[in-house]
């Protein structure tokens, strides 16, 4: 990789400067007329003083640096890949080989293609990957935490300290959903250790240091300030990540976000980067949520987390438009699992969850709050049902494992069916379910609802990732089973003078709210 960055000498700045002092000093020079009258000397402007937290802001860096710097330890993996094998979760970037453009029908274009498929051969022998990312000691025993997506997959694991010590690691944990990894090492001597701090007293502007290893550049120290909170950067259900202005790199991966008191506060693991290389844009995992799930890795070897049993989505204004709620707040149930916590508390698809244990939630922190919640424990839902406000006692499940095997979906067509209703103002067309139907989208034999048939491009429908094949199960939290049961719950919305109007729409990915917009005039 390499980097091209603009550089200005010191030499043309100090001309700058030399130029514009000089002009001052040759107007200063000249003598003024003397009919011309001399003003008074201007009085010095008085010092700018700054916020008292202000005053906070370090000289340096050193002397926390080198006091931290023995904890991060340098991660390194290698990996046997067999042919045929993905080759590219190592931390180090793409390092397949590129065939360079030699002309066509070149001996050398042969060369190379020759080679490539002799890499590719199920015969041929399996290559060795290395990957490098950063880790940090947490006891003086030898557990080091990491990034998941650094030590997976990994047939070895070395670890090098601050003094260039080399030592061999075995993992004792990793957890998929929160890219979080736990190892141990073997040492004669009591290892330098660092401890947690509470990320949650972290504010957007405090200053923190980064350490780790990038590009294989051990021992790096970068800082910057907490520049947001809670950011969602899509990368699983429990994202809640620190975001910060400290360089972060390819090989930072796994090192410790540090607050100015030397406790870790975050856990590296993400960047945001059109080039690969630091823009300011990094993510940490916060230290209050990894160091339950480190714990667990640490001392069972796997997570265990709390569950109820509902697919959920954010109140958007739309959603709540649709509802007849006065804000959009909460966690509105598109779904729930038969026999799960929730069907046992008798929650119900369409309840909005606003509240739990007394603390209000929204659809993005509903699952992860859960999560942290022990199986076997009672919590309290504050529950909004068709403008009720309710109280519902839940008993909290563990979990279930993710389940990797899911039926192939087929292509649906665009073409709408014969016999299909048109939905005025929303762009597309509805049918009865039948047996055609059934066999063609693979439904389950007891599927009820409405289907739709067509999507007009561009419409509103086509905005909101309706397809054909997917099924309208309710409209306003009324079931429907005919297209002429769709129609009147769209026209008694509109006769409540609704804004918007709510479908419950199932897939192959499951239930979901959709809001639609509510056209004007009749849906015949």
């Amino acid at each position: 990789m390499s980097f091209r960055a603009a550089v200005f000498s010191r030499s043309c700045l100090a001309m700058g400067l030399v130029t514009a002092l000089g002009g001052y000093a040759a107007r200063a020079a000249d003598p003024a007329p003397a009919s011309t009258p001399v003003p008074a000397p201007a009085m010095p402007a008085a010092p700018l003083r700054l916020p008292g937290e202000g005053r906070n802001m370090p000289d340096s860096f050193a002397d926390l640096a080198a006091r931290l710097l023995p904890a991060v330890v340098n991660v390194s993996t290698t990996e046997m890949v067999r042919p045929g094998e993905d080759d590219d979760d190592g931390d180090d970037g793409d390092s397949t080989p590129q065939v360079p453009n030699f002309p066509e029908g070149s001996p050398f274009e042969k060369f190379f293609h020759d080679f490539m498929n002799r890499q590719d051969s199920p015969n041929a022998p399996p290559r060795k990957m290395q990957a490098l990312g950063s880790g940090f000691i947490i006891d003086p025993s030898g557990v080091i935490v990491t990034n998941n997506h650094v030590v997976r997959h990994a047939d070895q694991i070395t670890i090098t300290l601050q003094d260039n010590t080399v030592l061999k690691a075995r993992l004792l944990g990793h957890d998929d959903r929160t890219d979080l990894a736990v190892l141990k090492v073997d040492s004669p001597k009591p290892l330098p250790a660092v401890p947690f701090g509470d990320s949650d007293h972290a504010r957007v502007g405090d200053w923190v240091l980064a350490i780790g290893n990038p590009f294989g550049l051990s021992g790096t120290v970068t800082a910057g300030i907490v520049s947001s909170r809670g950011r969602n950067i899509e990368q699983g259900p429990y994202d809640d990540f620190i975001q910060t202005d400290a360089p972060i790199n390819k090989g930072n991966s796994g090192g410790p976000l540090f607050n100015l008191k030397g406790e870790v506060i975050g856990i590296n693991t993400a960047i945001f980067s059109p080039s690969g290389g630091s823009i300011g844009i990094g993510f940490s995992i916060p230290s209050a949520e990894a160091q339950g799930i480190i714990e667990q890795l640490r001392h069972h070897g796997r997570v265990t987390r709390g569950w109820i049993g509902v697919r959920i989505q954010d109140v958007t204004q739309e959603i709540a438009d649709g509802l007849g709620l006065k804000s959009p707040h909460g966690a509105l149930i598109a779904g729930v699992e038969p026999k799960g916590p929730a069907a046992v508390a008798h929650l119900q698809t369409g309840d909005v969850i606003q509240s739990l244990n007394g603390k209000d939630i929204d659809g993005r922190a509903l699952p992860r709050l859960v999560a942290g919640l022990a199986g076997g424990s009672v919590a309290h839902l504050g529950i909004w049902r068709k403008g009720q406000q309710m109280n519902v006692a839940i008993t909290i499940g563990a979990l279930p494992e993710e389940k990797t095997d899911k039926a192939d979906s087929k292509p649906a067509s665009k073409n709408p069916a014969q016999g299909s209703l048109a939905i005025a103002g929303m762009g597309f067309t509805v049918g009865e379910i039948d047996d055609i139907a059934r066999q063609k989208y693979n439904m389950a034999e007891g599927q009820k609802g409405v289907l739709v048939t067509g999507v007009t491009d561009d419409s509103a429908a086509a905005e909101r990732g309706l397809r054909p094949g997917d099924v309208v199960t309710e409209v306003q939290q009324a079931a429907v089973n005919t297209p002429a049961d769709l129609r009147r719950q769209i026209d008694a919305a509109r006769a409540q003078h609704r804004k918007t109007v709510l479908f419950l729409v199932q897939n192959a990915d499951g239930l979901r709210w959709v809001p639609f917009p509510l056209p004007e005039g009749s849906g015949h």
